[in-house]
């Protein structure tokens, strides 16, 4: 199968996996999983520290996209097609997370299915977004 995590996922996958479920823990240690990381989620994790919204204490958060290649995770860049069709994606009323909302856009059109605890995001299955947790 393959996956795609969410921002907070893959932090938790690097820096706290006791806050992973353990059906996430069996996904990202099956080998026959590939499990990608977004560079939308190095931009989210970036952003969110430049504005002290995220603090990593004990890490350089420019080794992250390193940390995600040492776990066998492959870095999904952003196309542009996902960019100039992003429009399609619905904008639903309680959320406008515009880092969430590229994630659940990638994983639709990748047909990837997305790691994440964030039960916002379960509407977008009317949209054809796969989420588990």
């Amino acid at each position: 199968m393959i996956y795609l995590l969410d921002t907070h996922a893959f932090i938790w996958v690097t820096l706290e996996t006791v806050r992973l479920s353990k059906n996430v823990r069996e996904i990202i240690s099956n080998r026959d999983n590939e499990i990608f990381v977004s560079t939308v989620t190095f931009w989210e994790i970036t952003l969110k520290a430049s504005i002290k919204k995220l603090t990593f204490e004990k890490i350089d958060i420019k080794n992250f996209p390193k940390y995600a290649k040492e776990m066998g995770f492959t870095i999904l860049d952003l196309k542009e097609t996902e960019t100039i069709t992003f429009h399609e994606l619905p904008l639903k009323e309680n959320h406008k997370d515009p880092f969430d909302r590229m994630l659940i856009w990638q994983a639709i059109t990748n047909e990837m299915i997305l790691l994440s605890k964030d039960d916002l995001l379960k509407q977008y299955k009317e949209n054809g977004l796969k989420i588990l947790w």
